[in-house]
């Protein structure tokens, strides 16, 4: 289903962003061009850091259908042994699994706490499919004139995502209170955001394409949650 095709996906017209605040309409008109079918899913291939204990290199591909789900595959090493697994939100349901040698398990997880924390990811993460903004459950209201909040209906729960754009239309970087538990205690809400540092276009659409992404952005805690950096190689449209 991630990975269906957008049916009979319109042309976008400019005036398709007319309704929307400011901030999130200036976003808008620099991510999609004029014309360009407004399909909702994509597959994405990305290369980059993430920390496990410490910083490793890894290579993912991604299916993502904003308000409906993702899975995120991934490949990376301990030491020299190889780790594979992924990350997903699917059906309401979020889990996480991941094999050393494809055999022995490393990490797993679900349940609501898991399923919860990745509705989050799920939300911050519609930036990467633009015409998912254009989606009639997506509420948004401006805050100023360079920064808007969009609201996304997942898993039963308003996610509020703020988003800070430049004048010239560049997203710069994404946040929201998500669902976590990155400081080792009980699960509750913390500010999770991401840096957009370059961006580039696939298809018709500008999306980041280096990201930096991690908990506590702009506290003093921001390099200790610090967790993903990555770029993007290509993104389909379907």
């Amino acid at each position: 289903m991630l990975q269906s095709p957008t049916r009979r996906a319109p042309a976008f017209d400019p005036e398709q962003a007319g309704l929307l605040p400011e901030p999130a309409r200036r976003w808008l008109l620099h991510a999609i061009a004029p014309g360009t079918p407004l399909r909702r899913a994509v597959v994405l291939s990305m290369r980059g850091m993430m920390r496990i204990g410490e910083w490793r290199r890894f290579h993912a591909n991604q299916a993502l259908l904003p308000l409906e789900g993702y899975v995120w595959a991934a490949g990376t090493r301990l030491g020299p042994a190889p780790v594979h697994g992924f990350d997903r939100y699917r059906a309401g349901a979020g889990e996480m699994r991941w094999r050393l040698l494809d055999a022995v398990p490393v990490m797993s997880g679900s349940g609501p706490d898991l399923t919860r924390s990745a509705a989050g990811r799920l939300a911050c993460e519609f930036v990467l499919a633009p015409a998912a903004a254009l989606d009639p459950r997506v509420r948004w209201k401006a805050l100023d004139d360079r920064q808007a909040v969009a609201t996304l209906p997942i898993g039963g729960e308003d996610h509020e995502v703020t988003l800070d754009i430049a004048p010239d239309g560049r997203l710069e970087r994404v946040s929201m209170d998500r669902w976590g538990n990155p400081d080792g205690q009980a699960f509750r809400e913390h500010r999770f955001g991401v840096e957009c540092v370059e961006e580039g276009m696939f298809d018709g659409f500008t999306i980041p394409v280096r990201v930096v992404g991690g908990w506590w952005p702009g506290t003093d805690q921001r390099v200790e949650g610090e967790f993903i950096r990555y770029a993007l190689d290509d993104a389909l449209f379907r």
